[in-house]
């Protein structure tokens, strides 16, 4: 196993890190509660005892039910030799006291006396200043840090970069922070600008969706024949996370794992993990691969944003952004999850009352009244 700097901490973490919120389950729903713990157990164990020292889980993975199996996973000496990280469900808090309440339940569910890496979870904007800002969370994780309870504090995001910069300026308590990272979201949400940003105030980036939820493992045939025409052979997999981890700025790389295979691929994956280990015509290949993705985008958006704000309040560039996923990944499904959670209903395409204020000002000229429907008939 590889070890990277985590921040400013005195604290090496494995390139490869345990994310917990696809366990294999026993009656083949994924994500669903009804987690095979035996064999949950083995994989995380086995991890563990291969080098891995970062075991990420959060309060709704697995509907509740991660943490209570990650907590049986780690008795038997196995908590002793990892870093534990989990996440306050930040949509669950109505007032400060819900803090300590929830905090209180996952040190139990857990069955430890501390929390070492606590995210505040899935920020954006609205969360950030009307929950954790308005109820002075802060105040109480600082109180959770002097106490003992949790050991670092830290935040999840899925908002843009403008969202990202004002969390990471907004707290010096701030030790680490997890950002959506792959080649495919180099411009999307935190990005690399955000990881850069991160990286420059010492803060040590965790990477989620490497692989983009599974959807860089299997590229059309066309962007596979471009990987495979290299002289070094490798996965899609294997490219996607050797890509990231090439780049000095990323602390651990979270690979949820479903099965014993998975577990055995990624750690040998991460023992060839290098930084700075990726020639210019590696470069070549993925920047190939981004741009035979981006050539199947529907909608020209490049997300300038000039077409904001919108008199109704729709998100004109995060509509466009969630219907061309649908296209570039053939995955309408994944498309609809993130319209429905990352917009606000006020946000979504079909509170657009075709006024046409926005078209005027579109560098692009997208006739965007006229998609705004389109968008709504494929992900509402």
């Amino acid at each position: 196993m590889q070890y990277r700097r985590f921040g400013k901490l005195d604290w090496k973490v494995s390139a490869l890190g345990f994310g917990c919120m696809r366990f294999p389950t026993l009656d083949g729903k994924p994500l669903g509660p009804n987690i095979d713990e035996a064999e949950a157990v083995r994989m995380v164990r086995h991890a563990i005892d291969e080098g891995v020292n970062y075991v990420d889980t959060a309060y709704p993975y697995h509907e509740g039910q991660s943490e209570v199996v990650v907590g049986k996973a780690l008795q038997d000496g196995y908590r002793e030799k990892v870093k534990l990280a989990t996440k306050l469900p930040i949509w669950l808090v109505n007032d400060p006291e819900d803090f300590d309440r929830l905090l209180n339940e996952q040190l139990q569910k857990l069955q430890t006396s501390h929390i070492d890496f606590y995210l505040i979870h899935s920020l954006n904007q609205s969360r950030w200043r009307d929950i954790v800002v308005k109820h002075n969370l802060l105040q109480k994780a600082a109180a959770a840090l002097a106490d003992g309870r949790i050991r670092h504090l830290g935040f999840s995001m899925h908002d843009d970069y403008d969202c990202f910069e004002e969390i990471v300026n907004g707290s010096d308590l701030w030790s680490f922070c997890q950002i959506q990272y792959n080649y495919m979201d180099i411009e999307n949400q935190a990005g690399t600008r955000g990881l850069k940003l991160a990286a420059s105030k010492d803060l040590a980036v965790v990477i989620m969706e490497p692989l983009l939820g599974g959807r860089l493992v299997d590229p059309p045939v066309d962007m596979r024949a471009v990987m495979d025409a290299f002289p070094v052979r490798r996965s899609p997999a294997e490219w996607a996370l050797q890509w990231i981890w090439d780049q000095p700025e990323v602390s651990v790389v979270l690979s949820g794992m479903s099965t014993m295979e998975q577990v055995k691929d990624n750690l040998r994956t991460a023992e060839a993990s290098r930084i700075g280990s990726f020639s210019e015509p590696e470069q070549e290949i993925i920047a190939q691969i981004r741009t035979k993705y981006r050539a199947r985008t529907v909608v020209p958006c490049t997300k300038c944003s000039y077409c904001m704000p919108c008199p109704t309040g729709v998100n004109i560039p995060g509509n466009f952004d969630f219907f061309n996923y649908a296209h570039l990944f053939d995955d309408v499904a994944g498309a609809r999850f993130r319209y429905q959670v990352f917009l606000t209903e006020e946000q979504r395409s079909g509170s657009c009352v075709a006024c046409n204020s926005c078209e005027a000002l579109c560098p692009q000229g997208i006739p965007i009244s006229e998609w705004m429907p389109k968008v709504t008939e494929l992900l509402a």
